[in-house]
C-alpha cells in the first residue's frame, strides 16, 4: 500500500494506464483525481457564501472568514478546495448565478485551464523551441566591465567574446542572451551610444556563426530594433515593456520576449523593498504587463515571464519566490528564472559570486522541479549535466 504524491496529469495518467484503466475510464477520472486548492481574494460576502453552498452540494469546500459567514464583514478571501471535475462543474453553476459569479467562473476556468498548461512551442524567427520535456539553458554573455558576477567581457577582444559565446552553446546552451548594461544593484544608466557600440558587433558577428537564437538583454527600444535588425530574434527587458516604444518594437519584428518583474529601478531597488502580499503583488505586475505586450500587437506564445530573483527582492522574497514558482503558472506563459551567482545565495553561503555554482545549481534544480521552463546562467556545463539528470527523474513519470 502506497500514499501517491502526485500533481501533473500526465503522471496520474501513466498510473492509471500501469493498472490497465479502461481509456473511457482514464477520461472519467482523471479530473476527480487533480486536487487544487485555489485562492480568491476581496469577494464580497454574498458571493463567497454562494461559493461556499455551490461547492460545498459538489462534495468540495470552501473556507471564508468567520465574519463573512455573520454579516459582519462585507468582504472576504476564499480559499477554495476541491478536484478538477468539482471545479468544472461548480463553473456551470455559476455561469448562471448574479453577483458577479458569471464573470468568476470565467476567471476560474482561465486559471486552472493556464496552471496545468506544461507544454509549449517558441517559434523565434528560423528557430522553434521546444519548452517541453526538459528544462532549456539561456547562456550569459556579459559585455559590460561591471557585472556583479564577474564575468564581463568588455575589454576582451572581439574573437575571444565570440569563442566564449560558441563555447557556452557547445556545453549545453540552448539560447544566448546578449547585455551591454549591468543590472545590479546600483548599476547607472549606460548612454545608448555605448550600450550599442558594445552589443551590436557581436551579436551580427555571432548569429553568423551559432545555430541556437539570441536575445538581447536591455530595456532600451532602440538598442532592441538594432540588435533585432542584425540577428537577435528575442529581447529581455528588465522594465517589463514599461516603455511602449519597446513593446512596439518588439511587435513590429514579431519577436519573443522576456517580460520581467522589478520593484523601482536598478539604482534603487535593493533599498529596503517590502511587499504586502509578494506573490500575489508579482503575479499582478505580470499579468498587467502580458496584456500591455498583447494590446500592443506582441502575439501571446511569444511572451515568457519571469519573476525577477534578486530585483527588488530581499533574500527572504527570493525564497518564497522560488518556493511558490508553480503558482506563477496561472498566467499560462513559460516561466524564465535567473537565480546565477546572485547575491542571495552569497548570503547563503558566505561565498564570494565566482564560488557560488553548487548555489546556482541548487536553485536552478529547484526551480525547474517548481514549474521553470527555462534557467539563464552564467555556468553552462555545470547546469546542463545537473539539469539532464533532474529532468529525467520529474519526467520519468510523465508517460
Amino acid at each position: 500500500m502506497r500514499i501517491l504524491r502526485v500533481q501533473r496529469p500526465q503522471e496520474i495518467k501513466q498510473i492509471m494506464q500501469d493498472i490497465r484503466v479502461d481509456s473511457y475510464g482514464v477520461r472519467i477520472m482523471l479530473p476527480k483525481a487533480m486536487h487544487y486548492l485555489v485562492r480568491m481574494n476581496s469577494l464580497s460576502n454574498i458571493a463567497a457564501n454562494i461559493l461556499k453552498q455551490e461547492m460545498l452540494s459538489l462534495g468540495g469546500d470552501v473556507a471564508v472568514a468567520r465574519g463573512a459567514l455573520t454579516g459582519k464583514t462585507k468582504k472576504t478571501d476564499c480559499l477554495l478546495m476541491g478536484n478538477l471535475s468539482q471545479f468544472n462543474r461548480l463553473n456551470e453553476k455559476l455561469k448562471i448565478q448574479p453577483f458577479g459569479l458569471n464573470k468568476i467562473a470565467q476567471d476560474l476556468a482561465c486559471t486552472l485551464k493556464n496552471y496545468q498548461r506544461d507544454e509549449f512551442i517558441l517559434n523565434l524567427g528560423r528557430y522553434r523551441l521546444d519548452l517541453g520535456g526538459r528544462t532549456r539553458i539561456m547562456g550569459i554573455v556579459n559585455l559590460t566591465p561591471d557585472s556583479f558576477s564577474g564575468d564581463g567581457l568588455y575589454r576582451q577582444v572581439p574573437k575571444k567574446v565570440l569563442d566564449y559565446a560558441q563555447q557556452i552553446v557547445r556545453d549545453g546552451a540552448d539560447m544566448i542572451d546578449i547585455g551591454g548594461e549591468s543590472s545590479r544593484p546600483g548599476a547607472k544608466e549606460v548612454p545608448l551610444k555605448e550600450e550599442l557600440s558594445r552589443v551590436i558587433p557581436v551579436i551580427k558577428a555571432l548569429a553568423k556563426r551559432i545555430k541556437v537564437p539570441i536575445s538581447v538583454d536591455t530595456h532600451k527600444p532602440e538598442v532592441a530594433r538594432q540588435a533585432l535588425d542584425n540577428g537577435a530574434v528575442m529581447v529581455n527587458d528588465i522594465t517589463g515593456l514599461k516603455d511602449s516604444k519597446m513593446a512596439k518594437a518588439v511587435a513590429g519584428y514579431k519577436a519573443g520576449v522576456v517580460i520581467m518583474h522589478m520593484k523601482g529601478n536598478p539604482r534603487t531597488m535593493q533599498k529596503n523593498p517590502k511587499y504586502i502580499s509578494l506573490i500575489d503583488e508579482v503575479i499582478d505586475y505580470l499579468d498587467e504587463a502580458i496584456n500591455r505586450a498583447q494590446v500592443a500587437g506582441i502575439e501571446r506564445e511569444k511572451i515568457i515571464i519571469d519573476p525577477g530573483i534578486g530585483f527588488g527582492k530581499t533574500l527572504e522574497h527570493n525564497l518564497e519566490i522560488l518556493n511558490c514558482l508553480s503558482d506563477f503558472k496561472v498566467l499560462g506563459r513559460p516561466i524564465l528564472v535567473g537565480t546565477s551567482r546572485k547575491s542571495f545565495i552569497g548570503k547563503i553561503l558566505g561565498a564570494l559570486p565566482q564560488e557560488r555554482i553548487f548555489g546556482t545549481v541548487s536553485s536552478c534544480v529547484l526551480a525547474a522541479r517548481n514549474g521553470a521552463k527555462i534557467v539563464r546562467v552564467h555556468d553552462v556545463k555545470a547546469l546542463k549535466q545537473a539539469l539532464s539528470v533532474s529532468d529525467d527523474i520529474n519526467n520519468i513519470c510523465a508517460g
